[in-house]
């Protein structure tokens, strides 16, 4: 993968960052795609625990090394470390890329567990290194457009907000299932990163939250090949409902879930003193954005204004490459994601306790791209 020197009116030569991604399963190809055809960064290496599909992927994509994770972490030339690996080793590959010197974007969640998130951004603090952490996907097209009309005053001033995210699960699609229905997995922790991502990027950071959860069921079953099917003992939440309190005084209700076999639900709604928007589904960078505004019979389609509304998972590491050269801050960053964790697990503790749990982490609201297209809105 050959990358050359991005230049701009802004900034003459803005050197690619090289990267070397961790994990080269599922996700990873999604990832090689976008990041391909950016500029700013170059794919040098390619790791897995298992070589034979580390080496696949390389020689699917042009990438220059196959090698062993320990290999990847050890390269001087690798700059930032994708943590592409299952959610249980996001925190352990993270801290042996900040340990090695290099910053590091792990897929979502940050970690599992919040001590572990908290003190991977101490460490890379500490070491004047950077964490990024997916998702991305609020940086796309769709939702940067929701970002504009809410900050251009479409619907007045948010009052409240819901999130739904429901489905039967991934059993009859995903090759590797098990996962999402132990500690660490299900609805909340797999998919809540994009809603809650969603609406912390467009309302601000959460005050308190509180929590219910369930286990609509104990067992479930995945095809195998054949025709014949493996049964998989579920041992986490698996139906969520959580209210959330956002320091502006929005109020929200968000529903995850893997035990329902059909909906008409929206994805998220904003109401606003002034009119309701429909946002896209947070897990892509497309539309549609809808809005209705008070005493209308109708509801209106919005044009995207921004770029990025095909699928391009990567493009919060691409800013965040820009970040670290041009010395500002990237979006998709370490302090949204831990927030975004506590939040989630701050739902689960009120589910045990019963009581509403206040949250001690905050993050500021990203920066807005330009409105436009093109690799160059990330330079800013």
């Amino acid at each position: 993968m050959t990358n050359h020197t991005l230049h701009s009116r802004d900034n003459p030569a803005v050197e690619p960052v090289r990267l070397g991604i961790v994990g080269c399963g599922y996700i990873c190809p999604t990832y090689l795609r976008t990041l391909r055809t950016l500029r700013i960064v170059e794919v040098l290496a390619c790791a897995d625990v298992l070589l034979d599909r580390a080496e696949a992927v390389t020689k699917e994509f042009g990438v220059p090394i196959a090698c062993s994770v320990e290999d990847l972490l050890t390269n001087p030339e690798i700059e930032i470390v994708v943590n592409l690996t299952p959610p249980r080793l996001h925190s352990e590959i993270a801290h042996k890329a900040i340990q090695a010197g290099k910053s590091v974007y792990n897929e979502k969640p940050l970690a599992v567990l919040f001590p572990e998130g908290e003190s991977l951004l101490q460490e890379a603090k500490t070491r004047g290194l950077r964490v990024g952490c997916a998702p991305d996907t609020f940086l796309g097209g769709g939702l940067q457009t929701c970002r504009k009309v809410i900050d251009d005053g479409w619907i007045g001033r948010p009052v409240a907000a819901s999130a739904f995210m429901v489905c039967h699960g991934h059993e009859d699609w995903h090759p590797n299932v098990d996962f999402y229905y132990q500690p660490g997995g299900g609805p909340l922790l797999d998919m809540g990163p994009y809603y809650l991502t969603a609406l912390t990027t467009i309302l601000g950071p959460i005050r308190r939250v509180t929590g219910f959860t369930a286990m609509g069921f104990k067992e479930r079953e995945t095809q195998l090949p054949g025709g014949l099917t493996r049964t998989i003992n579920v041992n986490t939440p698996t139906h969520i409902v959580a209210g959330l309190e956002f320091h502006s005084g929005v109020i929200a209700a968000l529903v995850t879930s893997f035990d329902v076999w059909a909906s008409e639900l929206p994805r998220i709604e904003v109401y606003g003193a002034e009119g309701t928007l429909s946002l896209p589904d947070p897990d892509v960078f497309s539309g549609p954005v809808r809005i209705i505004r008070a005493r209308q019979a109708q509801w209106s389609e919005m044009p995207l204004v921004h770029g990025y509304a095909e699928e391009s998972r990567g493009i919060g590491i691409a800013d965040m490459a820009y970040g670290i050269r041009l010395g500002r801050p990237h979006r998709a960053s370490g302090d949204l994601a831990l927030h975004v964790l506590e939040v989630m697990l701050g739902i689960q503790a009120s589910a045990l306790t019963g009581d509403h749990v206040a949250m001690t982490t905050t993050c500021q609201l990203p920066e807005p791209l330009p409105t436009g297209s093109g690799e160059h809105r990330l330079v800013h």
